[in-house]
């Protein structure tokens, strides 16, 4: 249910345009002409769009680069480099791959899927999709692969579906361990130029086993400032502008603000390796202390639910199973806060991509001084900001995560964020009962037991106060009237395909 958004968001509408970030592509004389749609993202690229980072998403975002399965509206494995599979064994699959050609004129072939797979797999760090399971290829003839994993994995259909797992040509590979899909992809559209941060030129690939897409390319502008991003669409310099902010949303035309139930959950992250947090006390008084409801409408203008866990409204199954989380280590008083982080401050940090993680910050800041703590606030673009995440140097984190990204079964993203070698784990958690838990729901096989075994995980993370969920998020998303068949994911990793295009 919608409530009244912040007054005197008005205001906001008058901020300018960030001068040159939509110009036209040097594919293109002109924005937008011909066809082309011009698309503003929010985070710009971390890795030059390597598919073992957070840039993987932008490769199945606009229809770059394919897993050999994809998934449908309802989350299920569905062909897409793979025509057909099967499972011969706890550990073993087959699959078989349909005619496909690389964008730089090679052929699909069972070898090309052995070769990305085994880079994949080879990565430092491992892609999050890879962090709880071992994999092995072998290519038997020119069009059929087996795939071995160390333990059984049910879900691996599931998992080479990840933007992590796409197939790409064998010169996307570099000796050095970089990987681009400049010109490498299978998708219907090819990455024909990447300027550094901000911008890419996209362009159609004739030869696309799906057919031809409507839309001749795609121009990219990554925009960190969402006020920029939606003052863009107002404005006519964009057709597609992703992750509207909230304050923005209603100052929209009606046709071109589109909301989406969203899977992406937004928490405090509470770093148990280092600092103040190792302190169970601690981390009890610090979730005792903040309140995720308060951000619904002051910060999130009603685009927002208040947290019930790890998963939210968008996740129909989460609800009726969640397990109730008890034993909880007792929270420390105000005066025991004090005296315990006497001489320390704890450091906050967020991240400038999207917009209402700065305001939302800002909040808990003041509910977590009332509770005893001093704190301080770090907040940077996320690109700037990542690998001091993962390296621990920050006690707490304002994080907003899309829990079902990377496979769409929520075990892969329990187990990259919180199992004791998971390849995200912002927390540092290492908790014996949490690591069982996890590896008891990633071995089931039978869909509703597996969603039990997720919700008792759940429970067992939460106990640890690690993470304090504070609201299921409201996605909005900016299109122009005269663009169709543009993707509303909840999940985040479709936006464009080869139906989307200027009416």
């Amino acid at each position: 249910m919608r409530t009244t958004p912040r007054g005197l968001i008005a205001a906001l509408a008058l901020t300018p345009l960030l001068a040159g970030c939509f110009a036209p592509s040097d594919s293109d004389a002109g924005a937008g002409s011909g066809g082309r749609l011009r698309v503003a993202l929010a985070v710009p690229p971390v890795q030059a769009l390597s598919p073992y980072s957070n840039d993987a998403t932008v490769l199945s975002k606009l229809s770059v680069a394919e897993g050999l399965t994809a998934l449908d509206k309802n989350g299920t494995a569905e062909p897409a480099l793979a025509k057909s599979w099967k499972q011969d064994g706890a550990t073993t699959w087959t699959f078989e791959l349909r005619k496909a050609q690389f964008q730089d004129g090679t052929e699909l072939t069972a070898q090309s899927v052995v070769n990305a797979l085994d880079h994949a797999s080879a990565a430092k760090p491992k892609p999050r999709v890879l962090s709880d399971v071992s994999l092995a290829a072998k290519a038997e003839d020119a069009d059929t692969v087996t795939l071995t994993t160390k333990s059984p994995d049910p879900v691996l259909p599931l998992r080479l579906a990840s933007p992590a797992l796409a197939i790409l040509s064998a010169k996307a590979y570099a000796k050095d361990g970089a990987v681009s899909p400049v010109g490498t992809g299978t998708g219907p559209f090819e990455i024909t130029r990447l300027n550094g941060k901000t911008k890419a030129t996209l362009d159609r690939f004739d030869g696309y086993w799906g057919g031809k897409a409507k839309a001749p390319g795609i121009d990219v502008s990554w925009v960190a400032d969402g006020t920029a991003r939606a003052n863009a669409l107002r404005g006519g310099e964009a057709d597609i502008a992703e992750w509207i902010p909230t304050a923005q949303a209603k100052l929209l035309d009606k046709k071109t603000r589109h909301e989406v139930p969203s899977v992406r959950t937004d928490s405090l992250i509470l770093n148990t390796g280092s600092g103040l947090f190792t302190d169970a006390g601690l981390r009890a008084a610090a979730r005792e202390a903040v309140d995720g409801s308060a951000l619904v409408d002051s910060v999130f203008g009603g685009y927002a639910d208040p947290a019930q866990g790890l998963f939210g409204p968008a996740v129909p199954w989460a609800a009726d199973k969640r397990v109730e989380v008890t034993g909880r280590t007792k929270a420390a008083t105000a005066g025991e806060v004090k005296t315990g982080t006497k001489g320390r401050t704890l450091r906050l940090a967020t991240y400038t991509n999207r917009a209402e993680l700065p305001e939302a910050a800002s909040v808990l800041q003041q509910q977590l001084e009332k509770a005893g703590f001093t704190v301080k606030q770090d907040v940077r673009e996320y690109t700037q900001m990542e690998g001091d995440l993962l390296a621990g140097k920050y006690d707490a984190l304002v994080f907003s995560r899309v829990t079902l990204l990377d496979t769409g079964d929520a075990v892969d993203y329990l187990a990259s964020d919180f199992t004791s070698e998971g390849v995200y784990n912002i927390a540092g958690l290492k908790n014996t009962a949490v690591d069982k838990a996890i590896r008891a729901a990633a071995a089931e096989r039978d869909t509703r037991s597996r969603q039990e075994k997720i919700m008792r995980a759940e429970a067992e993370i939460l106990r640890t106060d690690a993470v304090v969920p504070l609201v299921h998020e409201q996605a909005v998303q900016g299109i122009a009237a005269d663009v169709e068949g543009v993707i509303l994911d909840p999940r985040e990793r479709s936006l464009i395909d080869v139906d989307t295009r200027l009416k």
